[in-house]
């Protein structure tokens, strides 16, 4: 059985009509606390499109980074992670009343996205910055977000964008810390056969079910080009666990300028779904710039099987 997750996050700017600063540290969590209702209708647009697994808006959440970014007590940090979950709850809740009876119960992932993503450098895509970091300072940075996620009662965690077998293990030992809580873990990962970070895919997957088999759900990659995820899945050869694939729109960011390029060139992720399917993805979503307009053609294709 095929399971969908939702899509990309930058799609809550649709229902923001202010103009917004893309180079905000907190990126989209800065909206946790000033456009709840923009993130309550992204979600609600991901449920109409069929996911039946929605992520919460703190892949760049942090206590440091509320703290100085917004100025916010611990107390206060905790409760706006808190309330990421809370909002994805109402907008399951509210679409629920719209459409009843629909037969699927819609879960939360509580995304904890990496360390180098609160560096404002795009370090989640190199892993330069476990050179300079002790696996016990990872797992202490990690904690609390995770603590205030399964406090406010995720299905589970999406332990994402991980560009190094190094971090990866921290968050997978951490996660034991949270018996009752499954996750999947996903890579990203810099061409076909490896991690951001240089890790052989195959090799890092594998170590991460040796790890914590017992919690883990699915391991694979997120916002990877698409072009890359069917040699992704073709290095694992032939495997026995669940693998999950959220890529993002085959676009290219452009670190200096800000901005997303080669529009013009992306192909449709419907033309690659065929083949993630047929090799064998058991999770399935999008990841930057891609819709519920995406998702809900991967839904009709997916039903239609």
């Amino acid at each position: 059985m095929v399971i969908l997750i939702d899509g990309g996050f930058s799609y809550v700017t649709e229902h923001i009509t202010d103009e917004y600063d893309k180079t905000h540290p907190l990126w989209n969590s800065q909206f946790l606390t000033t456009q709840p209702q923009a993130i309550i209708e992204t979600h609600r647009d991901y449920v109409k499109a069929g996911c039946e697994i929605l992520i919460t808006n703190t892949y760049q959440a942090s206590i440091d980074g509320f703290k100085e970014h917004l100025g916010l007590e611990l107390d206060e940090c905790y409760n706006v992670i808190k309330r990421a979950v809370e909002l994805a709850r109402q907008a399951v809740d509210e679409e629920a009343v719209k459409q009843p009876n629909t037969g699927k119960k819609v879960q939360i992932a509580g995304s904890v996205g990496p360390y180098g993503a609160c560096l404002h450098d795009g370090s989640e895509y190199t892993g330069a910055y476990c050179d300079g970091v002790t696996a016990a300072e990872l797992t202490a940075w990690h904690r609390p977000r995770m603590t205030a996620l399964a406090q406010a009662g995720v299905d589970l965690f999406a332990i994402e964008t991980i560009p190094a077998l190094f971090e990866a293990e921290a968050l997978l030992h951490l996660l034991k810390e949270f018996p009752d809580k499954k996750a999947w873990l996903s890579f990203s990962c810099k061409d076909g056969s490896h991690t951001s970070r240089g890790d052989v895919f195959k090799e890092a997957v594998e170590r991460c079910w040796q790890i914590n088999s017992e919690q883990l759900v699915a391991v694979g990659a997120n916002c990877v080009a698409p072009a890359l995820v069917s040699p992704l899945l073709k290095s694992l050869g032939s495997f026995t666990y669940p693998v999950i694939i959220y890529a993002n729109s085959g676009e290219v960011y452009d670190h200096q300028e800000g901005d997303w390029k080669d529009q013009d060139k992306i192909v449709a992720l419907t033309d690659y779904l065929p083949e993630w399917l047929d090799l064998g993805v058991t999770y399935i979503g999008g990841c930057c710039r891609t819709t519920p307009t995406d998702m809900k053609t991967f839904r009709d294709y997916i039903d239609n099987q």
